[in-house]
Formats: C-alpha cells, structure tokens, sequence
C-alpha cells in the first residue's frame, strides 16, 4: 500500500506543477494582451466549478471575472449546466463571458 501511496502523491505533485505552470503561462498571455492587468492571481482550487470560482471572487475583492463559454445550445446548457451563467447571475462583480471565435476548436 505504501508503494501506490508513493505514486499517488508523486502523481499528484506532478500534476499540480503541470496546472501551476499552465496557469503561470496564462496570465503571462493576459498581461502581454491586457496591458491595462496588472494584478493577476493565479491559485489551484478544488470543487465544484461554480462554487470555486465565485468564492474566489469573493476571497480576492475581484472587481471583474473574465469567464470562457463553450457556447453550447439551450438544451444543453440546461441538462448540463453552465458554470459561466452560474457565475454571470451569482458572482458579485462585473461578469465577462467571452466566446471562442468561429474555426477555433
């Protein structure tokens, strides 16, 4: 048991570094297009999207979240949820929901 604890956490170790650095890189192409962002923070959270990121909005004063949409149909969004309205009607700051251009997947 020992052994798969081992490669559980060295797994886990692994893949926080890949999303630090992931995210690290990110920001970086925030604040080379935004050149009014000045304060970036980036922090790996765990839960249930909708909840983590408005919590996060909270916990930082946020005056602004930039959401993505995966611009799915009506009857999708209400099977499966979207985390952008759940941000757009329950985050309390301004709430920008961007699309993906048309041709790129």
């Amino acid at each position: 048991m020992a052994i798969v604890e081992k490669r559980v956490r060295r797994s886990s170790t692994i893949l926080t570094a890949d999303l630090n650095r992931i995210a690290a890189l990110d920001a970086e192409i925030g604040r080379r297009k935004f050149v009014a962002v000045n304060d970036v923070v980036v922090e790996l959270m765990q839960g249930d999207a909708w909840n983590v990121i408005c919590d996060a909005v909270e916990k930082h004063q946020a005056s602004v979240l930039v959401a993505g949409s995966h611009g799915y149909g009506v009857i999708k969004r209400a099977v499966i949820g979207s985390v952008s309205d759940y941000c757009l009607h329950n985050a309390r700051c301004t709430v920008m929901i961007v699309k993906r251009p048309k041709g790129k997947n």
